[in-house]
């Protein structure tokens, strides 16, 4: 693995970044002479591995995450403005897979040739959905271009158009990648595995943005979403019957989820499809245990819409229970969803290695809800995973869990989810925790319908099988919390971006007063009123209105960003737009509906 690392970083080095515009040449090296041999083609595709992949665990803020300081997305209106340049409008990492494909024939080995276009077409599919997921239409390119390219000058191609390309890349992938030899490779089922993503993004995105302006270019031939919801079923479930991989589990329902993702060597892990390793010898690590504990790190919290939606330990709902809206935080989290615990601290938590019972920080979490998902031992790393950037557990990039819940709404979408279907997917990942399955007889939670903490969505509402599709929702929600973007992108292709204007709670105080909020018998928390700060054995002493913001004034739910405004508009926000400079540099790219750069073309 290290030898792997070393390329990549080595790799990096030796290709500079370069831009779809950029006149210089890639490289000193000549292409002509480059791309001899197997471990031309390696060192040169190690970028896409370095470049592409994310590097931390959490994304955007959305409704179910919130810092201290929102982000644009979340404020909208005016703090959402079209930039000058960058933005995810990148187009150096296409080049360089464009070059490598235009010339990976100098290579004497076939099989490598074969196995390394196959890889650089994962890639380029994987590069394609990033950039349909935030532009949606965007121009497809699959050539080296030159600096006097006509096609550097080409409009933006239908997402229809370039979904197909993607599809015909990714199906090349899968078809000559090789099997799994190591987590950290691209094989055969990470192939699937983005097949069964993108096509999911795109079946969800075009049933519930049908007749909107975000599918306006789409020609009358296009195909319609069943097709890609059918086509992401069929990956996810390939990869479940491919018997390559299982849920992580060590008989221990209380821990193993919490503990999957601090695991420092995932090689035995065989619920990672494809993840990214870090290694403190080597300096390579992510954030993910400084952003759950310090202060510095933004204070991300969850949102007391979210813990709501998490059922009770013997699959009831928490919000069916009468006055659940005014309970304290230790009776709210009381007898959950295990995975709850395993997310966030709750009474009784205690680091991994540690023997403190800690209460939650609202130092560090501007909500209360404090996430330990990705929270290592003290003591890794020989006491320095504590600080900013030295986190060293394997992260995912595809797992065996989320495929599970691609399986089931891709069925749930199409109106076809049968009980077996819940049986191989959302009832197993219930069973590593210890809940109850869930059976076909489900009814509709108002709690997922309500305007101030569901989904409001007609299409959805109208469903065949609404009360399916909404505990998919809530068990993608659970179980993918604090993964990627995933939440953000979520509510883009379901069109929930409502879902940003609802409330942006933490846990409830009654009033000025004393807590011992996890009940270890130590107070944790004193709220007071006034001018005279009281004499207070609590960890922390809070003023109310100053120190901390409650939603009724003197109680209520905390509120981190009280006076603040967030909204969505449904005419723009669902895309971002085109940089200023890219559509001053070709007059042909248009610009996405909503959006005012202040061009006249």
């Amino acid at each position: 693995m290290k030898k792997y690392l070393i390329m990549i970083a080595a790799a990096a080095l030796a290709f500079a970044s370069c831009d779809m515009l950029d006149k210089k040449p890639l490289s000193e090296m000549s292409p002509e002479s480059y791309f001899k041999t197997e471990q031309d083609l390696q060192l040169f595709s190690n970028t896409f591995y370095n470049n592409l992949l994310p590097k931390s665990p959490y994304g955007y803020q959305s409704d179910h995450y919130v810092k201290q300081t929102m982000s644009d997305e979340l404020h909208g209106g005016t703090y959402r403005v079209v930039p000058e340049s960058g933005s995810g409008w990148s187009w150096g990492d296409l080049r360089k897979m464009n070059t490598l494909l235009a010339y990976i024939d100098n290579c004497e080995d076939e099989g490598a040739i074969v196995e390394y276009t196959a890889l650089t077409k994962f890639f380029r599919a994987y590069f394609y959905y990033e950039k349909v997921k935030r532009f949606g239409d965007v121009p497809w390119i699959d050539v080296e271009l030159g600096s006097a390219d006509e096609a550097l000058w080409n409009p933006r191609d239908n997402r229809e158009v370039v979904m197909q390309h993607m599809l015909e890349d990714i199906n090349y992938a899968i078809e000559n990648l090789p099997a799994p030899t190591s987590q950290f490779r691209v094989n055969k089922y990470t192939a699937l595995a983005l097949k069964a993503q993108f096509c999911l993004f795109e079946g969800t995105f075009r049933k519930y943005h049908a007749g909107e302006s975000t599918l306006k270019t789409l020609p009358a031939d296009a195909a319609d979403y069943q097709f890609y919801l059918t086509e992401a079923a069929a990956a996810a479930k390939e990869i479940m019957d491919s018997g390559k991989y299982t849920l992580y589990s060590t008989g221990k329902p209380a821990t193993d989820y919490r503990d999957m993702f601090v695991l420092e060597d995932c090689e035995s892990n065989k619920e990672y499809i494809f993840a990214l390793k870090f290694d403190y010898g080597l300096g390579i690590f992510h954030n993910g245990t400084a952003y759950g504990l310090l202060p510095s790190q933004g204070r991300i919290g969850a949102t007391r819409k979210f813990i709501d939606s998490y059922l009770m330990k013997d699959g009831s709902r928490f919000t069916d229970k009468p006055g659940y809206e005014s309970l304290e935080f230790a009776a709210q989290v009381a007898d959950r969803d295990p995975r709850l615990a395993q997310s966030f601290r709750t009474p009784g938590y205690t680091r991994i290695d540690g023997t403190d019972v800690l209460a939650p920080d609202l130092s560090s979490s501007c909500t209360g809800y404090q996430t330990i998902k990705w929270v290592m031992s003290a003591k890794a790393n020989g006491g320095d995973s504590d600080r900013v950037d030295r986190s060293t557990s394997d992260l995912p990039v595809y797992r065996l869990g989320e495929i599970l819940l691609i399986y089931a709404e891709a069925k749930a979408e199409l109106g076809e989810l049968t009980q077996e279907d819940l049986n191989i997917s959302i009832n197993l990942l219930r069973k590593r925790v210890g809940m109850p399955s869930l059976t076909m007889d489900v009814t509709a939670d108002p709690y997922l319908t309500n305007e101030k903490t569901g989904y409001t969505n007609s299409k959805l509402l109208a469903s065949n099988q609404l009360a399916l599709i909404l505990e998919v929702r809530r068990e993608r929600a659970v179980e993918l919390a604090q993964e990627g973007n995933n939440r953000w992108y979520d509510l883009v292709r379901w069109r929930e971006g409502k879902c940003i204007d609802q409330p942006f709670y933490g846990i409830y105080f009654p009033g000025p007063g004393e807590y011992d909020i996890n009940g270890d018998g130590k107070l944790d928390y004193c709220l007071y009123e006034g001018d005279v700060k009281p004499d207070s054995k609590a960890t922390s002493v809070l003023k109310i209105g100053s120190e901390i913001n409650l939603s009724n004034g003197t109680s209520g739910y905390v509120e981190p960003h009280k006076g603040e405004t967030h909204s969505f508009n449904e005419g723009r926000d669902y895309y971002y737009p085109i940089p200023i400079n890219e559509r001053s540099l070709n007059p042909n790219l248009t610009q996405n509906d909503g959006w005012d750069d202040g061009l006249d073309f």
